[in-house]
């Protein structure tokens, strides 16, 4: 297939093209710089140029494509509810290109809209469209293409990790740094899940494949790491303490992380194995952290 794939030079984005063109698969992909387009170019894909302030220009790359992943997202977290709103304008710019054909649209999304309230483990057949993360406006603009009849999936995604980034713990991570050392919440019992980079982007590459219109899957390998557990080897590694701070501490602590730090968000992905046929084989995140290089500038 010609899939059109937005974020194709970012983190998990150029994994994704890889997979695709190792799999047979052709590749334009997204991208709004030189060197990203250099990139693409040698690795064997097509460029678009676009990007996620111009929804249009995203549209005209699902309308020249036979599927589209969608990997992009702006990852500014202390603009976290605006860019869930661009992100939320993109998905239906892309997804009003795709009406009226079977074409697969896979977009992107997090673990916890598969949570049916704080604490319970998410699963791949919940979508709580009321979950207070902003992010949920991604699954909400994906089930109103679906009302009108456009092919869309969902791959919800965890702390996505190597050594170099870890998701929402590399922000942390400076955090800590700046702070000199590296908080939780409590006792630390707060679980986040995890993947390997690698995993995901074969999950990506599956969910087209297999492509199953209104499915939303896992791309989960650790159910969940307690925060305490991945603070002691953060701290270790940028040789600081790791210590505890109170949930009324936690805001002044973390800014505009506090709402994350306090959060206990497990999520499983069992159907995702079960029906994708998807065998994680990647590092754990704990692995990745005591690999990490914290001298490094993130």
């Amino acid at each position: 297939m010609r899939v059109f794939l937005t974020g194709a030079t970012g983190f998990i984005g150029s994994r994704v093209t890889r997979q695709l063109l190792q799999n047979g698969h052709q590749v334009l992909g997204l991208c709004r710089s030189d060197a990203g387009a250099r990139w693409l170019t040698e690795a064997g894909a097509q460029v678009h140029r676009g990007t996620l302030e111009d929804p249009q220009s995203l549209a005209a790359g699902a309308a020249a494509a036979d599927a589209v992943i969608h990997t992009a997202f702006d990852h500014d977290f202390s603009k976290f509810v605006e860019n869930t709103q661009k992100d939320s304008r993109v998905i239906h710019a892309m997804g009003e290109a795709l009406a009226g054909s079977d074409k697969p649209f896979i977009i992107t999304s997090g673990t916890g809209m598969g949570s049916a309230g704080p604490g319970t483990v998410a699963v791949e057949d919940v979508a709580n469209l009321d979950n207070p993360n902003p992010r949920v406006a991604s699954e909400i603009a994906g089930a109103e293409l679906r009302a009108r009849k456009v092919s869309v999936a969902v791959v919800r995604l965890p702390q996505v990790h190597d050594t170099v980034k870890q998701g929402l713990i590399s922000p942390l991570i400076e955090l800590a740094r700046a702070k000199g050392a590296f908080a939780y919440v409590g006792e630390g019992l707060g679980r986040w899940p995890a993947a390997h980079v690698e995993d995901v982007a074969l999950l990506y590459r599956l969910a087209l494949e297999q492509h199953a219109p209104g499915a939303c899957w896992h791309a989960v390998a650790e159910e969940g790491v307690r925060m305490r557990d991945f603070a002691e080897v953060i701290a270790r590694g940028l040789g600081i303490p790791a210590t505890s701070v109170t949930r009324d501490e936690a805001a002044a602590h973390f800014g505009w992380l506090a709402m994350f730090a306090e959060l206990d968000m497990p999520a499983s992905s069992r159907l995702t194995r079960d029906r994708m046929g998807w065998t994680p084989t990647g590092p754990g995140l704990l692995a990745d952290l005591g690999r990490a290089d914290y001298g490094a500038v993130r």
